[in-house]
Parts: C-alpha cells; structure tokens; sequence
C-alpha cells in the first residue's frame, strides 16, 4: 500500500479558546511524486519574466494547474494535502469501473443494490425494480452526482466492498498515493482522502477514455423515470416517461453570475460538509489543453470552487509557455515515460528522490494492458475540441438553472 498520512482528512485542525476553530494547515512535508516542490506547503510557482500574476482571489485549501498534454505542473497549493474529496472521487470511481460494462447492458435494480448509502446522498432517482441501461447509469454518476447510480454500478461490478478495492489498486497504479478509498461516491467517511494532484491524475487519465470524455461533458439529458402501470381496466400498455437532469458542474451549465466557461469539456465537482466544494476541470483555448483542481476554498463568494477554478485556467492560459514548471503529472506505473523515479518527466519538477521510496516500492510493477500505450491523446485539443464546441452550443440552448437548492452530499 502507498504512503498514507491518515492522521486527519484535514490536518491540524483545532479549537482556540472561545471557541473559534484556527484554519487548518498543511502538513510541514507532504508527498513528493511529481517533484520535491509539489511536497511544500504554500503556493509553488517560478515566473518568467513578463508572466501574468497568479489571481489574488485564491482561497482553496489546495489547488493545482497543469497541461493536460505535457503533464507540465505550472502552478500549485498544498498540491498533496490530503484532503476529504466529496464526489471528486467519482472519477476515480468511472476510470476504474466504467470499461467493465457496455453502455447497452441493461440491470433490473434490486433493492440490495441501493443499501449503505449515507443520509442526504446526492440522487439522481433511481427507483428499486425498473431497469436501467449502463449509458442512463453513468448520466446519473456525472450529471447529478448520483450516489444511487453509484451504487447500482458497484452492485454490477460484484459489490461495493470489491469495487472499493479495485478503485484503490487503481489509484496505486496511476501513483496516486495520496488517496485512501473507503466509499466509491465520496460520501464523507473517517479516513477517506484523496488530494488537488491525485484528482489530477484521475481525470487525466479517465480522459483518455472516449466515454468518459462524453459523460463528463454532457450539459443535459433525459433520464428514465418509473414505468406506470395502466389502471385497472385500461388496456393501455406500461409507458415509462422520461425526466430531465442537468449537469451540477457549474462551469458547464452556469449559474446566477457565472457564465459557462467558454472551452470547458467536464470533469467533475463535488459537495459534502466535511469536504466543503471541489472542483476538477478540463478546459482548451487554442491547442492549450489544461487541467485544474481546486478544493476546499473558504470564501463566501456564491460558487467560489468554480470562480477560483476560471481565475487559475485564465492564468494558466495566459502563463503557459513563460512559466518554468514546478513539477509534473507522472505517468502511471510502468507506461512509457515512466523513469522509475516519483518526479516524472516534466522540466522543473525534481526527482522527488528521498521522499517517495516507500510509495514506489508499494506500486504494482503491472500496468492493467496500458503499457507504452500511455499518450495524453485523450485529452488533446483535437480530442477536446468538439466536445467543449458541442457542449458550449447545447448550453446555450437551455436555460440557466435555478438558483441552487438544497445543497447534498457526496
């Protein structure tokens, strides 16, 4: 198993007298897999001359930018804090699981499949003995953050306990080491965490994924509802109608004072009260493909993980190429471009020797078939493009939400 600071899922929280709750802070040396700077604490960045300024309005507890492309780390906060996640981790949850199914399987809902969800959950309404097809399951997952449809999947992957298990050895494998797995939707549990580099690597790599790319940029769709059965009498057969959901990724849909970003293609964003909001994006502009995570901010702006987010891709696009890096997205184990060493490849970024032995002893040596097949053609721009074109017009064809409601868990 990978190193593990489990000590707290937000470290070196504690009371002062009054009452008053201090801020937590960092640990003083997290994990150094990308590069020994992403293992400090406070905000990394080397600025060329003539590059923009970071945005002053950044308050996550952890953030991180990075090309989606070269794995370059531009900027980072507390990149490996370990922090609680919230439904973040559902990437991890579809890069593991969602290549087991067809999108065309059908499953009748049991309700077995439904038990051990936690109380306020997210739900996308999946009701016990209507069948779903896994296309209308993984909607569920990425457009409302359904634990439901969460939990249906792990049925059909032979149950949570081992869907848990495989979710962990998956992030073992991507070198994610600052992850600890202990529910597949996020829902707050003792000692789950995960960090701003590993929800990173996970969106990175469930986007090399063509059906990933799609859920997770998918605006708006139609989800099945119950089948109604005709009244006694009516020789009318079953009708099951159909209702409409719309993605909780603010960056997507927008929101009262947010705009969707223009080039945004997903990924996934999350909610719990331990948690507080987290953020992974992808966006493009031009061939720039970036990836940002921000979690935890303590601002009381209205949807502030989305506004940190657009603030850091605004900078990153503008700082890209005169900005030295800070580290790098390491490839997963065993595939090409892997030195053997936690710093990866990136310019910048260090070794990370000294401070990772134990995570890259503990890290399968078997690559799960990836192999020298590892490429960032997932997340290219030619990849990315016609999604966030498409995305960007089916937005603007529905309405903005309502003003948000009752905020849920996981």
């Amino acid at each position: 198993m990978p190193c593990l600071l489990l000590a707290a899922p937000v470290a070196h929280a504690d009371d002062e007298p009054g009452g008053k709750r201090k801020q937590p802070r960092p640990p003083a040396k997290m994990s150094a897999v990308g590069g020994e700077r992403l293992g400090r604490p406070g905000t990394q960045t080397q600025l060329s001359a003539g590059a923009p300024a970071l945005p002053k309005k950044l308050t996550g507890r952890s953030w991180i930018v990075a090309d989606a492309e070269s794995g370059d780390v531009l900027a980072a906060h507390n990149a490996h804090w370990q922090l609680a996640p919230a439904s973040t981790l559902k990437m991890l949850f579809a890069d593991t699981v969602l290549p087991k199914f067809p999108k065309t399987k059908t499953h009748t809902v049991e309700p077995s499949d439904l038990a051990g969800m936690g109380a306020g959950s997210s739900l996308v309404g999946i009701k016990e003995k209507q069948s779903y097809s896994v296309h209308d399951l993984w909607l569920g997952v990425f457009l409302r953050s359904g634990n439901d449809a969460v939990h249906v999947l792990s049925a059909m992957n032979g149950g949570t306990a081992k869907t848990v298990r495989e979710m962990q050895q998956h992030a073992n494998k991507l070198r994610a080491g600052d992850t600890h797995v202990v529910t597949p939707d996020g829902y707050d549990e003792k000692g789950q965490v995960s960090s701003a580099y590993d929800l990173t690597l996970f969106a990175r790599s469930g986007l090399q994924n063509a059906d990933f790319r799609e859920y997770c940029s998918t605006a708006n769709a139609k989800f099945p509802g119950e089948l109604k059965k005709p009244k006694k009498g009516d020789d009318k057969p079953p009708k099951r109608e159909s209702f409409e959901i719309q993605n909780t990724n603010r960056l997507l849909t927008g929101d009262f004072g947010l705009a969707p970003y223009k080039g945004i293609a997903g990924v996934k964003n999350g909610f719990t009260s331990h948690a507080g909001s987290t953020f992974t994006g992808v966006a493009q502009r031009g061939d720039r493909v970036l990836l940002v995570t921000v979690m935890n901010p303590n601002s009381k702006e209205r949807n502030a993980s989305y506004q940190e987010t657009a603030r850091l891709f605004d900078w990153g696009f503008k700082a890209a190429g005169s900005v030295e890096p800070v580290g790098a997205l390491v490839p997963p184990e065993g595939a090409a471009g892997d030195t053997g060493q936690s710093g990866g490849t990136g310019k910048g970024g260090g070794s990370g020797k000294g401070g990772d032995a134990e995570h890259q002893a503990s890290v399968s040596s078997s690559d799960g078939g990836s192999g020298g097949m590892w490429t960032a053609l997932g997340v290219t721009g030619a990849a990315l493009v016609a999604v966030a074109a498409v995305a960007f017009a089916v937005r603007r064809r529905w309405p903005r939400p309502q003003s948000a409601g009752r905020r849920r868990r996981g």
